[in-house]
């Protein structure tokens, strides 16, 4: 099955020609950005990085950097995001994220992301790159820059390696299923045992937990953090549980809740979202989003998005070329 929403045209210009042809596009005081939409939003990540090295090659100057100099607003954040290789691209989220003044929650899921809706191999490379960018490493920066009850499991999260296998020790998730049940009565959700079983235990382990949770006390975890009401930690928890078992109904909840309201928008959240998935399961997603809300994701983002912004969400969410 398909899971990239990203579409390719049928023939695609060398990286020679698609270099020229955004140059000119670049030029003087006026940019095309169409024709930035049509070549980067209709080319995969292995032909953005050809066309980022014969630009340099060309022109001296990288590609990237033309492009923050000449775009403006969300549209240039949007672009200079989706030019970045993919572990550089969620270091940079995540420093955003980390550094701003008011951090909301769910700006803060981007952590989470990185951690639990990408392999382990990506988060080693985001860490890698979070270090070449910024020269400290995305432990330090989490603990500098984030509310003691929730450094504990951010740290946690980022921090280790799961194995990738397919290891499930049903013995294991039905004690460990005890252990979190007893902290989530308890509202101790910075409990240790929830940390640990949390951060260190692969995904298939996880999801058999979480099922033994289900079975042993008749109401699915996430919902029983929810009720809880633990505040952040909790929001953060569920977010955990959600891209563990299901990271398209996560990335779901992410576009639908940067879309509601008028005045309440939030662009970075749905740029993020769709910047992030469009090469891996954007497809996944847009069929859940109208299973849960009836409504198609293309729909949304041509009501919610405007002008050469729009364009690129919709190029990349898959519009038909």
């Amino acid at each position: 099955m398909r899971m990239a929403s990203l579409r390719l045209p049928d023939s695609i210009p060398s990286p020679v020609q698609d270099s020229e042809r955004l140059n000119q596009a670049l030029q003087g005081r006026g940019v095309d950005e169409k024709v930035i939409v049509w070549i980067l939003g209709h080319r995969n990540a292995i032909q953005r990085k050809q066309i980022k090295d014969t630009y340099q090659q060309l022109y001296k100057e990288s590609i990237i950097h033309r492009l923050q100099s000449k775009l403006f607003g969300v549209f240039k954040t949007a672009m200079i995001l989706w030019m970045n290789e993919a572990p550089e691209r969620d270091a940079i989220l995540a420093n955003m994220a980390l550094k701003r003044k008011r951090k909301k929650i769910n700006q803060l899921q981007v952590l989470v992301e990185i951690a639990c809706a990408s392999s382990p191999d990506h988060l080693m490379a985001v860490r890698q790159a979070y270090f070449s960018l910024y020269e400290c490493s995305l432990e330090e920066d989490i603990t500098s820059n984030i509310s003691t009850s929730l450094q504990k499991l951010l740290v946690g999260l980022v921090s280790s390696y799961r194995h990738d296998r397919e290891l499930v020790d049903f013995n294991l998730a039905k004690s460990e299923a005890t252990k979190l049940h007893e902290a989530i009565e308890k509202k101790q959700l910075d409990h240790d045992d929830v940390v640990w079983i949390m951060t260190t235990r692969n995904f298939f382990q996880l999801r058999a937990t979480f099922v033994c949770y289900k079975q042993s006390y008749e109401v699915a975890i996430d919902q029983a953090i929810n009720s809880s009401g633990n505040g952040d930690l909790g929001s953060i928890l569920r977010g955990v549980i959600l891209c563990i078992v299901s990271p398209e109904k996560h990335f779901v909840e992410v576009i639908r809740a940067s879309t509601i309201g008028y005045w309440t928008k939030d662009e970075d959240s749905l740029t993020r979202a769709i910047v992030t998935r469009a090469e891996i399961d954007m497809t996944k997603i847009k069929e859940e989003y109208f299973k849960m809300n009836n409504t198609n994701l293309d729909d949304v983002v041509r009501r919610d998005a405007s002008g050469v912004y729009k364009s690129f969400l919709m190029a990349l969410i898959g519009e038909k070329i």
